[in-house]
């Protein structure tokens, strides 16, 4: 290898870890903030309770540990593959694929599609650990999976090949735009990724997501109605509201909205929703009331002369339901909180914020693909990772978007962040000018007490993260507004 070739090569590990001891600086700035504030602060005492505050503090912790251990791996992991040659391995590996069932090795096409194919198996394989720990012990040890073992598996599968078949066709594509595209095939490249974005965009609510959760429309009711007077009001094209069951995977909870033109449809997790059952859920539920009921009478003809003890056995036992169920009830917001929530989202569409997040990421792929298309065929980039007598289009690819973009994605993503919490900041504002600012503000610190949301931030960790601001300076700046 040549010193340029290796200079080139040593320069990208040598930023990735640049890179990693950045994020673990602060990491540490936080993890040390999660070790250290264990008294509820006193702009807190009113909004979280000791219990919850010590709960969503070792919550942090075990999450701040995970990804930690998690970054350091995948670093490792990272470091080894670049060394090893790895994209080399797998392209080797393709090509002897091809020329075993028959194809030819020399068809770009084709043999950068088995790469793909391999490359996602590989990384699937390396992060599935990690899925298992967080889903199977960090998430299940503090009450939010929901998920099981069976359930976990048939949604991996079913991600993966779904994954498949929306990348194996770009990359096909990807390939011959490059290689019959001429000198500004950068531009049809921009021009195929955007056609492919409105199209995944139009299709996976519809198509791609329900094959992973299961959405109903919402039932009739005060909810129902006062979302659809909300949507009149701004003048928001509603075409639909849907509950998609979270509660099969977590207990953490969310909405959303989504669709083109005037068929926008609204989504709620059932986990935001106080008082909601799942249609499907209703019918085990009466056949657990009546045989509850069954057991109370049995329970009572046995009794007989043990009737006091039997009664006091019975009160205990009600008030351990009265309990759970006064737990349960703490959880989600109420009608009036969740439409404010749908206020701060509807926001987002009055502001035009998707539409500019949409054109600012058009804009950046544009520049990406300019700049790959000066480097594509920098033979030393090539020669870098083991390429000396080919230049396949795809690994160029990968080369330059995915590593010699690095230090560029770092710092658009700080900008990015930034720009994402002042959008929230005026979501929030606007969410507040149609009269909802207390029940957001109730919304906020509910579901950042049902999803154990730490309140809590080193300033330096937050800036750098958080595309949504931390709750007190939701609170503040709502509050500071009334």
């Amino acid at each position: 290898m040549e010193v340029e070739e290796k200079t080139l090569l040593y320069g990208i590990i040598g930023f990735l870890w640049l890179e990693y001891f950045w994020e673990l600086y602060l990491s540490r700035r936080q993890h040390r903030i999660y070790e250290r504030t264990v008294e509820v602060p006193l702009e807190l005492k009113d909004i979280l309770s000791k219990e919850t505050f010590e709960k969503a503090r070792l919550y942090g912790l075990d999450k701040s540990s995970f990804s930690t251990l998690k970054g350091f791996l995948s670093m490792l992991i990272s470091t080894i593959f670049i060394l090893l040659f790895g994209f080399l391995y797998f392209w080797n590996i393709s090509r002897d694929i091809l020329i075993r069932f028959g194809f030819q090795g020399n068809n770009e096409i084709i043999h950068s599609m088995v790469f793909g194919l391999l490359t996602n198996i590989y990384s699937t394989l390396i992060s599935l650990p990690f899925g298992i720990y967080y889903t199977f012990v960090l998430e299940e040890k503090h009450g939010f999976n929901k998920q099981t073992v069976g359930f976990f598996v048939k949604d991996k599968i079913k991600a993966f090949l779904v994954g498949q078949l929306i990348m194996l066709p770009v990359i096909a594509a990807v390939v011959k735009i490059v290689r019959a595209g001429g000198d500004y095939f950068f531009f049809y490249l921009w021009l195929f990724s955007m056609i492919v974005t409105f199209f995944l965009l139009t299709v996976y609510p519809d198509y791609i997501a329900p094959l992973f959760d299961k959405y109903t429309p919402l039932p009739e009711g005060d909810l129902r109605t006062k979302i659809e007077e909300l949507a009149s009001s701004l003048q928001f094209p509603l075409y639909e509201m849907y509950v998609v069951e979270g509660s099969k995977r977590s207990v953490h909870s969310n909405a959303y909205f989504y669709g083109f033109y005037k068929k926008k449809r609204i989504v709620l997790f059932d986990t935001l929703l106080k008082d909601y059952t799942p249609i499907n859920k209703k019918d085990a539920a009466e056949k657990e009331e009546d045989k509850a009921k069954q057991e109370t009478q049995k329970e009572k003809v046995e009794l007989k002369d043990e009737e006091m003890e039997g009664k006091a056995n019975v009160d205990k036992k009600e008030n351990k339901d009265s309990a759970e169920k006064k737990n349960n009830e703490q959880k989600g917001c109420s009608d009036e909180e969740v439409i404010a929530v749908l206020g701060h989202e509807l926001g987002h569409w009055k502001l035009n914020h998707v539409i500019k997040n949409l054109c600012i990421m058009q804009i950046n792929l544009f520049l990406m693909f300019l700049v790959f298309g000066l480097l594509f065929q920098y033979k030393t980039m090539y020669r870098a990772f083991g390429f000396v007598d080919e230049e396949p289009v795809l690994i160029g690819f990968f080369i330059v978007l995915q590593f010699l973009f690095s230090p560029y994605n770092t710092v658009l993503g700080y900008f990015l962040t930034s720009l994402s919490r002042r959008f929230e900041f005026q979501a929030d504002a606007f969410a507040q000018s149609l009269g909802h600012g207390k029940a957001l503000c109730d919304a906020l610190i509910k579901l950042n007490t049902d999803n154990l949301g730490f309140p809590v931030y080193d300033p330096l960790f937050s800036k750098w993260h958080h595309s949504h601001p931390p709750l007190l300076q939701r609170l503040n700046a709502i509050q500071k507004t009334e």
